[in-house]
């Protein structure tokens, strides 16, 4: 049985996590195996594994604490509620810097990259035990912080993204129907965010094969394919009237090379659903 983490050792492998983190948000090569090798010197006998998955709790408390996490360290939520948490809060805390350099980059919107076949980037769809699941028991999430970071919510607001997201998305509709040859109906597609409004409930019209209506909702993000979206209600009850026929569109990685997931049908069937707000009535 492995001998737990020292604070020292956690706090060792929290400040390489986030100098790895700040090389990828100024869009710089590293290599992780060589930060592994490094670090590997400063703890106590940790075997690559261990590391590995420690890298992963790392970027389950980011995400927690509304931050980005690296891409790649698929968010592993099974950890060290007593050193962790505070371990990556000091850390944040006490490096301004890195804040500055989050909030630069949540509000940055990438040009809509080119790819050479847009059809090859769905993916499958996060399996549905390894989305990080917050606590509602935990530490993190009863203690009260008098600093909050809401900077994944700042993203998914952010709109100029989201519409780039949603032109990539008609991009890959438009491409799916051409190959499966129904130009007329790839012709068709609408963006009806734009066309109707934001209160349509979903953000494009597609179509099956067969010409029946595809409604689509894409929620885009920069970061991983793990990172929390946001619904409104609007939203919610759009996917639960029209459950047969709605898809949500997850396009992440939106740098260089993006790629999506989808699913269908009602979110709350889909997704873990978390109240980030409550209406106080009188």
């Amino acid at each position: 049985m492995s001998q737990h983490w020292t604070d020292k050792e956690v706090r060792e492998i929290v400040r390489d996590y986030f100098s790895m983190l700040s090389h990828e948000l100024r869009e710089e090569s590293f290599n992780k195996s060589a930060h592994r090798r490094d670090l590997k010197k400063r703890l106590n006998n940790r075997s690559d594994g261990s590391i590995e998955r420690k890298h992963q709790n790392i970027s389950a408390v980011m995400l927690e604490l509304g931050l980005p996490y690296i891409n790649g360290y698929k968010p592993l939520p099974n950890y060290q509620r007593a050193i962790l948490p505070d371990a990556v809060l000091d850390h944040v805390m006490n490096h301004p810097g890195m804040i500055q350099m989050i909030e630069k980059d949540v509000l940055q919107t990438p040009e809509i990259p080119t790819v050479e076949n847009i059809l090859e980037s769905l993916v499958e769809p996060p399996v549905v035990q390894l989305i990080p699941k917050l606590d509602q028991s935990s530490d993190i999430q009863n203690k009260f912080f008098p600093h909050k970071f809401d900077y994944l919510k700042q993203e998914a607001n952010n709109q100029k993204l989201g519409s780039a997201g949603e032109t990539f998305v008609i991009n890959f509709e438009r491409a799916r129907l051409i190959h499966a040859g129904k130009e007329s109906l790839a012709e068709k597609v609408e963006q009806v965010s734009v066309t109707v409004g934001d209160n349509a409930g979903f953000d494009i019209l597609s179509f099956e094969t067969n010409g029946k209506d595809r409604f689509i909702e894409a929620k885009t993000t920069k970061y991983g394919k793990e990172t929390p979206f946001y619904v409104t209600r609007n939203e919610l009850l759009f996917s639960q009237s029209r459950s047969d026929n709605y898809h949500l569109y997850r396009v992440f990685d939106f740098r260089k090379q993006p790629r999506l997931f989808l699913t269908q049908g009602d979110l709350e069937c889909r997704f873990t659903l978390h109240p980030q707000t409550y209406v106080a009535l009188m």
